[in-house]
């Protein structure tokens, strides 16, 4: 049995993604006789929670994030846990830190999301977005195994078991999905659900999902009423977007679970890292995206509002779209592949020979 670190961090301001993808290779990696370690200088409650009540051990070390208490804290628990790998996953982790850990000894496997030429000191590579085997990584991590594409999207069990059932027609999912992840930095669920509410359609069902990390969670339950519900830390999201006719979703890590589940979705960029593979998923014809970085949260919510009503109404629109995830090469074994590709043996060396890519 290996032992993986996980390092990555949660809070209000930066959000549950990096931890929440963690999570699912944290689940595959248990699946095939391994053990996950969360290590977080910053974490949440509900994270807390939610790790806790899912069986995995979680630790949290001094900091700051990506400083030196932090790195030594990081080396020193691998040397006692006698870890064989650390998963690193955050935008906080500079060169020394990277660096540093790397000269560990242990396997480095890096998430990113930006490509932007930063080396990464890094083994194995994780990029889900579809076009991420353009990025520069043979630059960024020289010799490292390259796991890229949408095969690598990493799904939580629960929302990989409800991607194996059968697909239903646009038409007969009544619902319209609005999740902003786990802590909404932007403030967007509330304003977003209230300017929908104004409009919404007979028979339209909108449920929003809240995690609770969300500092506005109690004041956005509030707003549930006739033909809308919300729910804090739903432990049943992948029946949820089952049911779900429209999703608008945060351009984060639930992509790749909504995609594997052919929702038609309207992503809404709230931060940098999500503005690439916001505009791919888009070109692609699965979903349409709306950039809310630079907009007030009223504003944004009700630009939000007119483009998910108007897709809402249109059915042979999101059927279309429904169709294109339908026909994406996402499989919903992402986290499995990356487990076995950080447990498994060292590649050859070679540049070609390292690389993989969609499903391969």
């Amino acid at each position: 049995m290996a032992v993986i670190l996980i390092r990555a961090d949660a809070s209000p301001t930066i959000g549950t993604g990096h931890v929440m993808r963690c999570l699912a290779v944290a689940e595959a990696l248990r699946d095939q006789g391994h053990e996950a370690l969360f290590v977080t200088v910053e974490s949440t409650p509900a994270i807390d929670r939610r790790l806790t009540a899912d069986g995995f051990r979680h630790v949290s070390i001094a900091g700051p994030v990506g400083e030196a208490a932090d790195l030594a804290a990081t080396r020193s628990l691998l040397r006692r846990e006698h870890g064989s790998a650390v998963m690193l996953d955050g935008y906080r982790f500079g060169d020394a830190y990277r660096a540093g850990l790397h000269a560990a000894g242990a396997r480095v496997l890096a998430w990113d999301d930006l490509g932007d030429g930063t080396p990464l000191h890094a083994d194995l590579v994780v990029n889900a977005a579809p076009q991420a085997a353009a990025l520069p990584y043979d630059a960024m991590a020289p010799g490292a195994l390259l796991l890229l594409g949408p095969g690598y999207a990493p799904l939580r069990r629960e929302v990989r078991l409800a991607a194996q059932t059968p697909r239903r027609s646009t038409a007969d999912r009544p619902l319209l999905l609005v999740t902003f992840g786990g802590s909404d930095p932007l403030g967007l669920t509330g304003p977003g659900l209230e300017a929908l509410a104004k409009e919404r359609p007979n028979g339209c069902r909108i449920v929003a999902v809240v995690g609770g990390s969300n500092p506005r969670a109690v004041d956005v339950a509030a707003l549930g009423g006739d033909g809308i519900s919300v729910e804090i830390d739903c432990p049943r999201m992948g029946a949820l977007m089952a049911d779900s006719g429209l999703a608008v979703s945060a351009g984060g890590g639930t992509m790749g679970e909504l995609a594997a589940l052919a929702v038609p979705t309207l992503l809404v960029v709230t931060a940098d890292n999500q503005a690439m593979a916001s505009g791919d998923a888009a070109q692609l014809g699965w979903s349409t995206a709306v950039d809310a970085r630079d907009c007030a949260p009223e504003k944004a919510a009700a630009l939000i509002a007119e483009r998910a009503l108007a897709l809402w109404q249109d059915l042979r629109e999101r059927q279309r779209m429904q169709d294109a995830a339908c026909a994406l090469p996402l499989d919903g074994q992402g986290a499995l592949r990356i487990a076995s590709a950080l447990t498994g043996p060292a590649p050859k060396s070679g540049g070609a020979a390292r690389k993989r890519t969609a499903l391969a």
